[in-house]
Formats: C-alpha cells, sequence, structure tokens
C-alpha cells in the first residue's frame, strides 16, 4: 500500500524561563477575546504573569476552572461561554485535562487553542488529538483534530516549581518515542496522523532519545533545585515538543499497548509515563534488542528513577500480567505494528523476561 509521508506540528512553540511574561506578544495574532479553560494549580500558577502581559492592552480575557475531566459535559458548558462571549481564542492551562478539554472545545467551535501546559508528564500539549470521558469519569473516546494547536507556550520557571515526579513521568513516556517510530518505520506502519513516516520525523525521535540520555539526571536535579538550567529546559523541550511531534509523526508500537493494557486492570494508580518507560523494555525484549541496547535503556531509567520492574508500577500478580498481555493485544492495539505480529503469549513472555532482568539488575 502506497502511504504519503507527512508531518504536522504546532504552527508556534514558545519555551524559556517566564515565557508567559510575554504571553500577548507571542499570541497577539490569533484573536482578542480570550477564553483561558484552566485547572486550579494552572490558574494559580499563571494567572498573574499571563496577564501581566496584557498590561495596557484592551483584550477581553475570561478566566474559567474547569471541573477536573475533560467530560463531554464540560465540554459542552466550556462551548457555551464561547458563543455568550464572542470568545475567537481558547486558550488550556494545566495538565493533561485541561489541555483536552481547550483543544476540543477549539475544535467545536472552530476556533485557534494556545496550550499552556503546567506539568510536563506527558507529550499531550503538542499532539493533535484529546482523550474525552463521559460524565460519570468513564472513557469515551479518542477525539482526533485535523490540525495540532496552533500554539503552545512553555514557561520553565513554573515547570521547575512541578513536582519533580512529573517531569521524571514525562521522560518515561518521551522514552519510548525513538522505539515506537523505529518499531513503525520498519514495517511501514502509518503514524498517529496516518501517514507515512518521514526522516524528518524519525530525526526528532531519535533526538528526543539522546536528549534523555544526555540531560535527564541533571535536569531531575535543577528541578529538586527548582531552578532552570540548560538541562532542564532541554529535558522541558524533549518531553513536550520533541515526543509530542515525534510521536504524532512517528507512530506507536508495544510501550503504548502494554500501558493500555495495564489500564485495563482498573484502579492503576502509576503514571502513565512510568508505565511507558517499562513498556519499552518490554518492546526491547519483542525486538531482540542487544545487551547493549537495552543495558542503556535499563540505565537511563535507574538513573533518573523510572521503573525497571513490574513491582514498580504496583503489578505483583500473575492474572495481573496475563490481563495485561491479553488486553494490550486486542485488535487496533498499537502493539500490531511490530514487524512479526504479536501474540498474548509472546507479550507475557516478554514481560516476564523484562521484569526478570530488571529485578537481576537492582541487586547488581
Amino acid at each position: 500500500m502506497l502511504r504519503l509521508r507527512m508531518m504536522r506540528a504546532p504552527q508556534k512553540y514558545v519555551q524559556g524561563k517566564d515565557a508567559l511574561l510575554h504571553f500577548h506578544e507571542e499570541m497577539k495574532d490569533l484573536g482578542n477575546r480570550w477564553l483561558f479553560i484552566c485547572s486550579h494549580s494552572g490558574y494559580q500558577s499563571c494567572h498573574d504573569k499571563i496577564e501581566e502581559s496584557y498590561q495596557g492592552k484592551e483584550d477581553y480575557r475570561q478566566y474559567e476552572i474547569f471541573g477536573g475531566v475533560s467530560s463531554v459535559g464540560e465540554i459542552e458548558r466550556m462551548k457555551k461561554l464561547v458563543e455568550e462571549n464572542d470568545i475567537n481564542v481558547v486558550v488550556g492551562v494545566g495538565g493533561g485535562s485541561a489541555i483536552d478539554t481547550a483543544k476540543a472545545t477549539a475544535y467545536y467551535a472552530k476556533l485557534p487553542v494556545v496550550i499552556v501546559p503546567t506539568v510536563v508528564a506527558t507529550d499531550a500539549p503538542c499532539t493533535g488529538l484529546s482523550v474525552i470521558y463521559n460524565d460519570d469519569k468513564t472513557f469515551n473516546s479518542y477525539l482526533f483534530y485535523p490540525k495540532n494547536p496552533e500554539a503552545v507556550i512553555v514557561d520553565s520557571e513554573i515547570i521547575a516549581h512541578a513536582p519533580v515526579s512529573f517531569l521524571v513521568a514525562g521522560m518515561g513516556d518521551a522514552l519510548g518515542t525513538y522505539f515506537e517510530a523505529r518499531a513503525c518505520d520498519r514495517t511501514d506502519a502509518p503514524s498517529l496522523e496516518n501517514g507515512g513516516i518521514t526522516r524528518s520525523a524519525m530525526a526528532l525521535c531519535r533526538l528526543c532519545y539522546d536528549t534523555l540520555r544526555e540531560y535527564g539526571k541533571a535536569a531531575k536535579t535543577a528541578c529538586e533545585l527548582q531552578v532552570v538550567t540548560p538541562a532542564l529546559e532541554a529535558v522541558i523541550e524533549a518531553n513536550v515538543y520533541l515526543s509530542g511531534v515525534g510521536a504524532d509523526n512517528g507512530g506507536l508500537a508495544v510501550a503504548h499497548s502494554f500501558y493500555n493494557g495495564l489500564t485495563a486492570l482498573g484502579g492503576h494508580s502509576a503514571p502513565h509515563g512510568n508505565c511507558v518507560a517499562f513498556g519499552t523494555l518490554v518492546q526491547l525484549v519483542l525486538e531482540r534488542a542487544t545487551k547493549e541496547e537495552f543495558r542503556q535503556v535499563q540505565d537511563f531509567c535507574l538513573e533518573v528513577g523510572l521503573p525497571v520492574t513490574l513491582a514498580e508500577i504496583g503489578i505483583t500478580e500473575e492474572a495481573q500480567i496475563q490481563v495485561i498481555a491479553e488486553k494490550a493485544c486486542a485488535e487496533g492495539e498499537s502493539i500490531h505494528n511490530m514487524v512479526a505480529d504479536v501474540t498474548p503469549d509472546q507479550l507475557y513472555a516478554a514481560i516476564k523476561a523484562a521484569d526478570a532482568l530488571g529485578r537481576e539488575r537492582k541487586v547488581e
């Protein structure tokens, strides 16, 4: 099958210490009537800086604290606010759910959207999709958009003051980017944008991995000290832009299917990125990665505090592994982008092997 190669990305990406003090200057061409959809913490950490950027300007601004989940009802509520106040730009301020709500609101209202992440725990800010829930907080659907956000602006000072665990989880999510894209490239599998994978996309994915390895530990230390350093800036860019644009245009494979299978257990609390990191090790087992490459990824995980064993992500029973293996291999899962299709038995064995190798490594 002939697959056209393609690339998509946000039209504008801005990052740096106190970047939000320049919010209006960087975003003014998008409109002049703004709805800011904020998490509670997002409002607290970003409101004053954003307002300072509007000093002397007459733009209309409305700040709305959203309900905590990107649900059908919450999106409807935001759409009404857009209509009632003649809004022409939507801004998402906060974590993943605030971002997803803003993206969906802007999509239905046919308006531009700006993303202001206050944590970098996933690569969601740059991607062209949202996870939508029902009003009872159960999963509803993935909503794929015809374009990525118009702009993403990341204030590194805010990220430096967020919990370190979010930065580490973001590194785990970003860790899978190169290896999953590499698997898709080998089989000419589609990217998340349903296109062929470009050399540019693979270069971004590889740079993402190299950046994590080079600067991950130093970035974590900077975040622990709540200071902005070049290493932290590099990893923020890797977590948000390189991973987000890389995954969008590179595709997914075992690491994210492993996570999806794990969520079928219900009541699971390990961060998404931590699970993706372990799923990456599982994928390397399935790919017969060299000892050197596998240990290189293990070393990175151990260095920054990502899991290398099942116990570290709360999996302690055989029955749980069996459920993960079955659900991760369901029809439509990205695990089927691998060179040889993966069966539940094969995935079960790889999970067990990755866990055993991790336990051995931790006692060395």
